[in-house]
């Protein structure tokens, strides 16, 4: 929440952001850090002055920014830096008090003033001079001038080597999408012939299995059929035999003549009667044996017929 309203940043402008860490780095790399005699001694503080001026109505554009260093050590030293922000070229240097006389009321930046009264005279009057000959610029023209030089012939040479090196990674990324799309496309295709192979296979399975089960039906239903005509046969036959004896009582009961004749010709009508009996029994048994060999024969061109479809499906 502080980041997005601001509240714990100092609005600056571009230049004025590079001028001043430009300064600061320089102090603090060629003046501050080589007059300390411990490195890890050596405490920074920065910090602003606002101004009325605010940004939103919530944030303060500072007026002032200041840098206050501490170099707590034998032959210790402290110092206070000042930029204006109406003059981005400006850095004045002052004590560390004269720094807190600026802030609010009651401030003390360092605790027992960085040793004000241990500090080294010849140590401080050697870090102001190297930070007066930084502000008055003697290095900073020459030193942007060959910064900039060197950086844009940094930039040109970056550009040069770098330039194959992206073109060869924007192929090689190419190949690489090319090269998943293929192989998913590749999978794509297998997956879908395998897929099409196996449903193929399923539904001729399906219809060899649906095929031998109507065949078997049929012949299931076949053989009840087969056995009534039989049975119907043998009843007609005795039917016949009933007739015939029914005919022949007729005719001896009402012709009296000819009652020794039919009397007589009763055991030829008999002997002659069991020939066709016995036919259609032996049809009966036969048509018997005929439905069997005929279902068993069904029975067997069905398993051919499934096992040679299986068989030349796969």
């Amino acid at each position: 929440m502080a980041t997005y309203t601001l509240t714990n940043a100092v609005p600056l402008s571009p230049s004025l952001s590079k001028s001043w860490h430009r300064d600061i780095g320089r102090v603090v790399e060629q003046a501050l850090v080589p007059h300390c005699s411990k490195k890890d001694h050596l405490y920074l503080l920065a910090g602003a002055i606002p101004s009325s001026v605010q940004v939103k109505g919530k944030v303060s554009v500072p007026e002032t920014l200041w840098l206050a260093a501490c170099c707590d050590a034998p032959e210790g030293w402290s110092l206070g830096l000042v930029k204006k922000m109406n003059d981005e070229n400006s850095l004045v240097d002052l004590t560390v008090g004269e720094l807190e006389k600026q802030l609010l009321a009651g401030i003390h930046l360092f605790r027992g003033n960085c040793g004000e009264d241990n500090q080294s005279q010849e140590k401080t009057e050697a870090m102001l001079q190297a930070v007066s000959q930084i502000c008055s610029g003697e290095q900073v023209g020459t030193s942007d001038k060959q910064e900039a030089k060197d950086s844009s012939l940094v930039r040109k040479v970056a550009g040069i080597i770098a330039t194959p090196f992206i073109k060869l990674l924007e192929l090689l990324i190419y190949v690489f999408v090319e090269l998943v799309k293929f192989v998913f496309y590749f999978l794509w295709l297998v997956i879908k012939r395998v897929g099409g192979t196996v449903l193929d296979g399923v539904y001729s399975l399906w219809n060899g299995v649906v095929s031998y089960f109507k065949a078997i039906s049929m012949v299931l239903i076949s053989i009840p059929y087969d056995i009534g005509r039989v049975i119907v046969n043998i009843f007609l036959g005795f039917l016949q035999i009933i007739q015939d004896v029914a005919s022949l009582t007729y005719r001896i009961l009402c012709i009296p003549v000819g009652f020794v004749l039919h009397l007589a010709a009763f055991p030829y009508h008999s002997i002659c009667a069991i020939p066709s009996v016995l036919k259609d029994v032996a049809t009966g048994i036969g048509g018997t044996f005929s439905l069997v060999i005929d279902a068993t024969a069904a029975l067997l061109h069905g398993f051919y017929y499934l096992a040679g479809h299986i068989v030349k499906r796969f």
